[in-house]
């Protein structure tokens, strides 16, 4: 968990490299096969040019950075509000980071509010939007 939390203080940041093996296992451990994740030949033929990433599997890496910084307080009661921008395809890197916007204090609570993005290798954004997290005293 991040110490000494305050307003403009940067998350640790998370890299993730994307295999067509780990989106495989997602198709498996979520039951989503659609084919624009897993046939690579169909894929080839849409507008994409080639597999994606699901986009639950990019949220599961934000979610991993946030439960990294806030832990079960996360976990228990956080809130995620993003935008998906562009496609994560294996082969990519993706970079997930976060800064704190606000830090307000409330009933024996403290409330945050981040700013979290992921990008690829091209620092092309991916996901972009907001979490909020309260940590209980």
């Amino acid at each position: 968990m991040i110490s000494n939390i305050s307003k403009g203080k940067t998350l640790p940041t998370l890299v993730k490299n994307i295999t067509q093996d780990k989106i495989n296992l997602y198709a498996e451990a979520s039951g989503d096969f659609n084919p624009i994740h897993i046939d690579e030949s169909f894929a080839a033929q849409t507008p994409l040019g080639g597999t994606i990433a699901h986009g639950m599997l990019i949220l599961a890496y934000i979610s991993e950075l946030m439960t990294q910084s806030f832990g079960i307080n996360w976990i228990s009661g956080g809130n995620l509000s993003v935008r998906f921008k562009s496609p994560a395809r294996p082969g990519d890197t993706v970079t997930v980071s976060g800064v704190i916007d606000t830090v307000t204090y409330e009933n024996d609570c403290t409330n945050i509010s981040c700013t979290l993005s992921c990008c690829n290798q091209k620092d092309e954004a991916i996901v972009t939007g907001g979490a909020k997290v309260k940590l209980h005293s």
